[in-house]
């Protein structure tokens, strides 16, 4: 098969595809890029199509394989799309410096429950908090690590009890 009778023959499903890319994206956008990438790769790998095969399956396949990767990668990347005008609000800085009076009173709150929490809950709590390991924890108030992990589990337990407004 010539390589004008192969591209006339997969135009030739340009409308069958074109429906099936709607279905696989539901945005007519998305399902035109789609499109374009499957006859971009069907031209591309003219020479892995074999003549006397299924034309439109392999196209199908094409079509649904480069939707799944791009699915993949979306969902690898985490995109945001921005569909405001002129990208406002991803130029609005999020932070200013300032914290705001709400966070200032969730942090008193926090900070009270802490100190209201049993010494030997809230010292390994707040050590395992500040990044130390528990068999550093352990090695300094001479306990076993069960005991340590226990206090720490149950410092959490009692903060989420008291906190119960937070979550």
């Amino acid at each position: 098969m010539s390589t004008l009778e192969f591209n006339q023959k997969v135009m030739s499903f340009k409308t069958p595809l074109n429906y099936f890319a709607i279905s696989l994206t539901q945005n007519a956008e998305e399902a035109k890029d789609l499109l374009q990438d499957t006859f971009y790769k069907a031209i591309l790998y003219k020479d892995k199509f074999t003549d006397a095969t299924n034309l439109k399956a392999w196209l199908y396949t094409i079509m649904k394989n480069t939707f799944i990767n791009n699915y993949r990668r979306n969902i690898k990347t985490k995109q945001i799309v921005d569909t405001t005008k002129d990208l406002y609000f991803i130029n609005i800085p999020q932070h200013n410096g300032e914290v705001s009076p709400l966070s200032q009173i969730a942090h008193k709150d926090i900070k009270l429950v802490l100190e209201n929490l049993e010494e030997d809950l809230r010292v390994p709590f707040l050590m395992y908090f500040e990044g130390y390991k528990y068999k550093e924890i352990a090695d300094q108030f001479n306990l076993p690590i069960g005991t340590v992990k226990s206090r720490i589990f149950l410092a959490r337990k009692k903060l989420m009890k008291d906190l119960k407004d937070f979550r």
